[in-house]
């Protein structure tokens, strides 16, 4: 099949990942076409971009959006929202796999997991993690959520020999993300929430200091992060790679960020004062060399650049941070 034979249908379309992955896709012109499931938000159509709107947990929806595609890229998610993380990330999958399942011409599903299924940093490692690990979500609907969408995709290719990928990624960052993760504000992206862990926070804010998360054994953390960009990268390998079929890859930094590093860099590059901060959390290193040896793939994006993108980053004034989940 060539590019211009292929359909894509994207859920989460309008996400971070769906934005860049769809930007990037459309910038070839012999990829192919792509169809956007969209929900709360929306795209603009071209002749190579096609909207549905509605739910994957209703069922219609998921046939009408299913119709002739050959390749899903499945982005969709909740993150600690009860109400609706089963209608999306069990029902919503399952009404995607078996449209898939039942249509001869198509060709691969890919999911994009997480870090989370696999048990982030909430649990000791004594060595890196690889793919053929076991599930450990901790604690929260997210995480098991996580574990559900690969047994589900794995589950059907037992039962069915349906091609599936999973990307496994960790927290994945752009634009001022990485800043706004260390940040002492009311305004910090994610978790822990420094502002709540530190009695002098509002003040540390105002000065720009940095957080410098500490490991339950009181040195600097070691995390996983991935730029979108290079996450998109290995998307648009997986959609048709041979090696991909039936495989699971983690798709991370070489190297977990360091924060001990990543405070010294802050401090020497820009002279902003760091502050460790204990927490019960471990230290952990996602090993990605399955996707570099099997795919071919490289992360390009290292520590030193993830942090100057992010703090040297500007927004104009029409591009306002706003987080569209909790958690």
């Amino acid at each position: 099949m060539s590019g211009h034979d292929r359909l894509v249908l994207v859920t989460g379309a309008t996400g971070k990942v769906g934005r860049h992955f769809i930007e990037r896709f459309l910038a070839d012109p012999d990829a192919g076409r792509i169809r956007a499931l969209c929900h709360n938000r929306t795209l603009p159509q071209t002749d190579r971009l096609e909207v549905v709107k509605g739910s994957i947990a209703d069922r219609a929806v998921a046939q009408a959006a299913m119709a002739g595609v050959t390749h899903v890229v499945h982005l969709a998610t909740c993150k600690e929202t009860p109400e609706d993380v089963m209608d999306v990330t069990v029902k919503g999958l399952f009404w995607l796999l078996e449209e898939a399942r039942a249509d001869p011409s198509f060709r691969r599903f890919v999911l994009i997991g997480g870090d989370a299924g696999i048990g982030h940093f909430f649990y000791p490692r004594s060595a890196p993690v690889t793919e053929d690990g076991p599930f450990m979500a901790y604690p929260g609907c997210y995480a098991l959520s996580k574990v559900l969408e690969e047994v589900m995709l794995q589950q059907y290719g037992v039962q069915y020999g349906l091609d599936g990928c999973c990307l496994r990624a960790p927290w994945i960052m752009e634009k001022d993300d990485l800043k706004y993760a260390h940040t002492f504000g009311e305004d910090v992206f994610g978790g822990p929430r420094y502002c709540d862990l530190v009695p002098d926070a509002k003040a540390l804010a105002a000065e720009g200091a940095v957080p410098v998360l500490l490991d339950a054994a009181g040195v600097p953390l070691k995390r996983n992060f991935v730029h979108v960009a290079d996450l998109v990268s290995a998307i648009l390998i997986a959609l048709d790679h041979p090696e991909a079929r039936r495989e699971t890859f983690h798709i991370c930094m070489d190297e977990p960020l360091d924060y001990g590093r990543m405070g010294e860099y802050l401090a020497r590059t820009r002279g902003l004062r760091t502050v460790p901060v204990p927490s019960p959390y471990h230290s952990v290193w996602l090993d990605n060399a399955k996707a570099r040896f099997r795919l071919g793939w490289r992360a390009e994006w290292t520590l030193e650049r993830m942090v100057d993108d992010a703090w040297d980053y500007r927004r104009a004034p029409d591009d306002p941070r706003k987080v569209w989940y909790p958690g």
